[in-house]
């Protein structure tokens, strides 16, 4: 059994410090095999705000890989945000925007969708697709994390990002298994399944870890144990107001017919 456990939307900036030692007592708790941080760190780039994401995820002692969201890219400076977008997040947290890892026979691989030419909405690049897609291990389980959603549920007012759909194909036909992704700041799994927009891939939005946002009621990240064709997904929760960590919330998924289903 491979532990993945994916946190996205910290927002160091503007984030519930009281929250900080909870969150992280949880995951040690947790003893994943491989943590997956998928953007987002910062609420405005900030080098200050990076220094106490990267000062934070430090502490956390499984191995992990991150990637940036659009909110680690400037957002004032729009002299560093047209020429040299990602230097400060490079600085923080070493030069690949891509970061590639494998625990078991998991095998995960990021790509970057921030955008710093529209700010907001992301982009999925084809030859980040293609990177994943030559890495996919047809014996294991494969799974790619950015940062914006490669699908979104209606009720959803935020523009998917550029060429979101195509990658969901591109990838699905290729083998990839399991899409990990935030930026909206809500949870949805079962409802994406039930589109039957991309059977073989299953779709993980996970809420935002830190954000101190009150409209997003709650804190929460997501931990993966895999084995084989068999997921059992763990959905932890911090309510606004609250002092820490709820129970999980368990669902159980299989994949054993060529589908994803929930068991």
């Amino acid at each position: 059994m491979t532990r993945i456990l994916h946190l996205t939307d910290l927002h160091f900036g503007f984030h519930r410090e009281a929250l900080e030692a909870p969150l992280l007592e949880r995951i040690a708790a947790l003893q994943p095999d491989l943590v997956a941080v998928g953007g987002d760190l910062t609420h405005r780039g900030l080098p200050a705000q990076l220094a106490r994401a990267r000062t934070f995820l430090d502490r956390i002692e499984a191995p992990l890989i991150c990637l940036p969201g659009n909110h680690d890219v400037p957002l004032w400076n729009l002299l560093a945000r047209t020429f040299w977008p990602f230097r400060a997040y490079r600085k923080a947290f070493g030069p690949s925007l891509t970061p590639r890892a494998h625990a078991g026979d998991v095998r995960v691989m990021a790509i970057n969708s921030a955008d710093p030419y529209s700010w907001q909405r992301g982009k999925i690049r084809a030859g980040e697709v293609g990177r994943v897609i030559a890495h996919v291990d047809p014996l294991g389980t494969n799974i790619a994390v950015l940062h914006h959603p490669l699908q979104q549920l209606p009720r959803v007012d935020k523009a998917l990002a550029r060429q979101a759909t195509r990658a969901l194909r591109r990838m699905e036909a290729a083998g990839v298994n399991i899409v990990l992704s935030g930026h909206l700041h809500r949870w949805a799994v079962d409802d994406l399944l039930a589109t039957g927009h991309a059977p073989r891939v299953l779709q993980i939005q996970t809420g935002t870890a830190l954000c101190a946002r009150i409209t997003d009621i709650q804190n929460e990240f997501a931990l993966l144990e895999i084995e084989g064709t068999e997921l059992r997904l763990e959905r932890h929760m911090a309510p606004m107001g609250g002092k820490g960590f709820d129970a999980p919330q368990i669902a159980g998924y299989s994949r054993a017919s060529g589908v994803w289903r929930r068991v």
